[in-house]
């Protein structure tokens, strides 16, 4: 059962007797609730990647991880693939269900096990919304700091798989940095735990691997995380620039001059107008480009770092410098750019988010190159970007009911993708690879590196079946892609085949 897939998986896979696995998980598990008829599966066709739609063979709905535990061993027994799935929120088919295959939705699993306030954890299960880890904490005088903009929906087992940010992971990291532990179970139902409740643990750093592994190696059941005391203040100051080269600039001189602020954030004018129009943030409509720049911590130093940034803000071109007056505007601030992604929705019938990531060095001339690009390929592009870390999400608008343009936006984002890995940065800073950037993994990644991904995912699941045709890309799909080299007619790397 060694098969190696790619993103034409349901080609190669085994076929499977619905009927017989559906009776094999009612009767193995009477109290499960399954989804198997046309109408109850549609709902759960895509992720947030709404273009890639697939309709699973069966949808199942746990309460209790024994019920988890025996779909996957069922599953394996069967040599059924299983996709796991938690709020739906994945931007770039992860959560991609197959045809022939089981979709594991993990939503259920949605209680806050316990918050530690003297030790600055929670434990919590999967499907737990993000936010509400910070709502629960927040009588401690804690909170949780990644903050996707999904934040309000998205939960904190996807976000695991995923490795996801969010506007303040600038100061405080992404979601490896902010977890303790993670309890799985593997293809075959074994439980394991990953990391510990100390600081550290000792062995291989485990935890880290399977933070943004994507689903490929086991399913979460249930997570620590760590939790932080709110800042004693936070100010948020708004640059308007006339040009996004400048802004772009701008972002490395604040970084230069020894200030890491809680959050930077950059929007181009396609991406102010329309969250403006949306939230009515108080943004200037005619700049070319904003940065959100907030400082937290205790009162004296945020007041010494709001003036530096100020100054440095100036010399670096802005037209406008404009702090927050008060709390409310500062909500307004961050809420017109946590609200950029549907804003930009109102724009275009269709709109493609990318998520690539670079230096910060880069930024001026990666944001010239997008504009020429989306030129070349007639579609306008929205930047909306963490620009601290230079996380950038370009949206590319389109409309699907015309002939060619989603095909011009899937090749415009590839393009983006390329670029960024060519100025030395990544395909992805928290999306993930999924199915959506398999072709660009071989672009990224070398003979080796793809080996040791492959050598990863046959340890914990020999089988493949744990979310296959994801993330990572088979030789040939490389050599199709054109980044890897057949010789003699044999790949350049034939080892990789036996996993």
């Amino acid at each position: 059962m060694n098969i190696l897939y790619d993103e034409r998986v349901d080609g190669a896979l085994p076929d499977v007797d619905k009927q017989a696995l559906l009776q094999a998980l009612q009767s193995r598990l009477p109290g499960l609730e399954i989804l198997h008829q046309q109408e109850e599966l549609k709902p759960y066709e895509c992720d947030g990647l709404s273009a890639y739609r697939t309709t699973p063979m069966l949808v199942v709905l746990p309460r209790h991880i024994d019920e988890v535990q025996g779909v996957l061993r069922v599953c394996h027994e069967l040599h059924v693939p299983v996709v796991a799935r938690g709020a739906g929120t994945g931007l770039s088919g992860g959560a991609l269900p197959l045809e022939k295959g089981v979709l594991l939705v993990m939503a259920r699993f949605n209680n806050i096990l316990g918050i530690d306030p003297a030790a600055r954890t929670a434990r919590v299960q999967p499907g737990v919304r993000n936010l509400a880890i910070s709502q629960a904490a927040a009588p401690f005088g804690l909170y949780y700091a990644p903050d996707p903009s999904s934040q309000i929906a998205c939960s904190i087992g996807g976000n695991v798989a995923e490795n996801a940010g969010g506007v303040h992971c600038l100061k405080y990291g992404l979601t490896v940095h902010n977890v303790l532990k993670v309890d799985i179970l593997t293809v075959d139902g074994e439980h394991l735990s990953l990391g510990s409740n100390a600081l550290d643990a000792p062995g291989f750093d485990l935890l880290a691997l399977f933070t943004g592994s994507e689903g490929l190696l086991g399913v979460i059941t249930e997570v620590t995380v760590k939790l932080l005391p709110k800042p004693q203040t936070a100010k948020v100051l708004l640059a308007a620039f006339d040009s996004v080269e400048k802004a772009g600039r701008a972002v490395g001189d604040i970084i230069a001059a020894g200030i890491i602020p809680g959050g930077l954030e950059m929007m181009d004018n396609l991406a102010i107008r329309a969250a403006e129009d949306f939230i009515h943030a108080g943004y200037p409509v005619e700049a070319q480009a904003i940065l959100l720049c907030e400082l937290d911590g205790v009162e004296a130093d945020v007041s010494d770092d709001c003036d530096r940034v100020r100054q440095v803000l100036q010399q670096a071109g802005a037209t406008e410098v404009r702090q927050a007056k008060d709390e409310a505007e500062r909500v307004r601030f961050w809420a017109g750019r946590k609200n950029a992604f549907p804003a930009v929705g109102r724009l275009s019938p269709d709109y493609y988010c990318m998520d690539g990531t670079i230096p910060r060095r880069e930024l001026p001339g990666v944001l010239h190159a997008i504009a020429e690009l989306s030129n070349e390929y007639g579609l306008r592009v929205a930047n909306v970007f963490h620009a601290g870390d230079g996380n950038m999400h370009p949206l590319i608008l389109f409309d699907a009911n015309q002939p060619g343009e989603l095909e011009r936006a899937e090749n415009l984002g590839g393009k983006i993708l390329e670029l960024c890995v060519k100025v030395g940065g990544s395909i992805t800073g928290e999306h993930g690879v999924g199915r959506e950037k398999i072709n660009q993994m071989c672009a990224q990644f070398n003979n080796d590196e793809l080996t040791l991904f492959h050598a990863i995912k046959a340890a914990f699941d020999p089988s493949g079946l744990l979310n296959p045709g994801k993330n990572i890309p088979t030789l040939h799909r490389c050599a199709e892609f054109g980044a890897m080299h057949i010789h003699g007619g044999q790949l350049a790397f034939p080892d990789l085949e036996r996993f």
